[in-house]
């Protein structure tokens, strides 16, 4: 097989027109699009979030930009990494228009490769499914932290891209709330690929 062809066959890398559009757009579009790291680990989004800056509260961006935040404003594509609860990193595909503050949350993803690796980045997890069942441990799995915040997916010059490897998204995702917010938690802005095993909860 030529390099093309694996290429070809490992995905085409997302554009930047694909995330310059509104998270709401863009999150449920992400479902069954392969997450991957140039280590060969490869997981297919299952569950997306989006958060949509000065419109909703529960965006980090609500209240404006800061040093924490600052790469949500960025242009589209972008990685953006954060730390929550004291203990996690969870990341997002930043969307919109530079400056506008929006984003899509990588709520769950499916591994595909590199499983040894997700395996000894996540050595609690008992089975597979629970490798990247949930936004802190596919940052886990993947071993994305504060170092990948800034990372763009586009040029994946960072060593993380999102590719379409031709599995199209749902016709018919799963819509509801958000989850492990407390703000604007009413919203119905969460995705996922229904049937899946390692969506995070249903």
């Amino acid at each position: 097989m030529t390099t093309a062809q694996t290429r070809a066959r490992q995905g085409k890398r997302l554009s930047r027109a694909f995330y310059r559009r509104d998270p709401r757009q863009v999150a449920p579009d992400l479902l069954n699009k392969v997450l991957v790291a140039a280590d060969g680990r490869r997981a297919r989004i299952v569950e997306t979030e989006a958060y949509c800056g000065p419109i909703d509260a529960a965006a980090h961006t609500y209240r404006g930009r800061t040093a924490r935040n600052a790469t949500m404003f960025g242009q589209p594509g972008l990685l953006y990494v954060y730390f929550t609860y004291g203990m996690h990193w969870c990341c997002n595909a930043v969307c919109g228009q530079e400056g506008e503050g929006v984003a899509v949350l990588l709520r769950a993803a499916e591994p595909l490769a590199g499983l040894e690796l997700m395996r000894a980045a996540r050595p609690a997890a008992k089975k597979d499914r629970e490798l990247c069942s949930g936004p802190a441990r596919l940052c886990q799995a993947f071993g994305i932290d504060r170092t990948q915040d800034g990372v763009d997916l586009v040029a994946s010059t960072g060593g993380l891209t999102i590719v379409d490897d031709g599995v199209p998204p749902p016709d018919a995702p799963v819509v509801g709330q958000r989850i492990g917010i407390r703000h604007a938690a009413e919203e119905p802005w969460r995705w996922y690929v229904p049937g899946n095993p390692n969506v995070s909860r249903r």
